[in-house]
């Protein structure tokens, strides 16, 4: 039976289930030891697995970031924790030129069977260096599967997929999501990569969001609902690979598409679905895609700025109502 829970818990629950199943599965990071971690994601399990697999590992995200890639490449199953994504950049290295090419430039001898958590989003006023929702970054890095998942059942089926997975993942939560509740279900269960889920079934025009932007997409079609306007809603759950058939067919349903990425609007995610389903599905849409996302800006401090940045739900419902109109 399905149970509520946090998305932290749920997120714990995976990683414990997983270390439990194979001893090569271990977490690293900074202040994941008997902290438990900023989000508390890893509360107890230094009690449980001691420290020789739940790690804390010194201010360097290039350190222990390569040391994951080299325990990967030894046999182990490390799972990194970046405390806030806009780290990466740090190890960006690692990630993007190491991580990502092994198994390819070793023609198949290497393998890099690891997961990089990492936080994303503007949760108030965490300012330019802290609020960033860079997935952009690693899609665009041949090599590495990217996850973005929005609900806790979602968090719990994709991270024990990541972990299980050959191929080096980085898997995106979002800060505003860790302490929302959920069903997630008891027991074994995995979510493969590749694979959408239309959180809400519509015929009037698809939204495609990502993230905690399912959340905001939501509470809009449920607005809209009141008027007899239904959207479709479909959370991608990972951005690579990404699941293009059902976000196709949609748009073949509905004619309308909107996106909404807290990425930024030049070059992202996004740009990336507005311009295939405008190559792929061209002779079905009665109306130009539409793009909410994050402002070509840093991110402010100041709440009221962040706001203004950060897509919105009223945001969301204007470009729901050009492309109706």
């Amino acid at each position: 039976m399905p149970r509520e829970i946090t998305q932290a818990e749920a997120i714990r629950e995976a990683l414990c289930e997983e270390m439990r199943r194979d001893e090569r599965v271990f977490v690293m990071g900074e202040d994941v030891g008997p902290h438990g971690g900023i989000f508390t994601v890893t509360k107890g399990m230094h009690e449980e697995f001691g420290e020789e697999r739940v790690r804390d590992t010194p201010i360097s995200e290039a350190g222990f970031i390569g040391a994951a890639l080299g325990a990967s490449i030894v046999g182990g199953r490390p799972v990194a924790e970046l405390m806030f994504g806009d780290f990466a950049a740090v190890a960006m290295d690692q990630i993007a030129n190491q991580i990502a090419k092994a198994r390819y430039m070793s023609g198949g001898k290497v393998k890099a069977p690891l997961v990089v958590r990492l936080t994303i989003g503007a949760r108030g006023s965490t300012a330019a260096q802290h609020s960033q929702s860079p997935y952009a970054w690693f899609v665009h890095t041949p090599g590495l599967y990217v996850a973005t998942p929005s609900t806790p059942a979602d968090c719990k089926g994709l991270l024990k997929s990541a972990i299980r997975d050959e191929n080096p993942v980085i898997f995106c939560e979002h800060k505003k999501l860790y302490f929302s509740k959920g069903y997630v279900p008891q027991g074994e269960y995995m979510i493969p990569f590749g694979v959408a889920d239309i959180k809400r079934p519509g015929k009037h025009a698809t939204v495609v969001a990502i993230s905690v932007m399912v959340h905001k997409a939501l509470a809009v079609a449920e607005k809209l609902s009141g008027e007899g306007i239904e959207l479709e809603v479909i959370d991608p759950r990972t951005l690579f690979p990404m699941d293009w058939e059902t976000i196709y067919r949609s748009v073949r349903k509905t004619g309308r598409l909107v996106i909404v990425d807290e990425g930024h609007f030049t070059c992202g995610v996004a740009a990336e679905i507005a311009a295939r389903v405008s190559r792929d599905c061209f002779d079905y849409l009665d109306a130009p895609v539409e793009r909410v996302c994050a402002k070509d800006t840093p991110i402010p401090f100041s709440p009221e700025m962040e706001d203004y940045v950060i897509p919105q739900e009223t945001d969301v419902e204007t470009a729901v109502r050009a492309v109706l109109a």
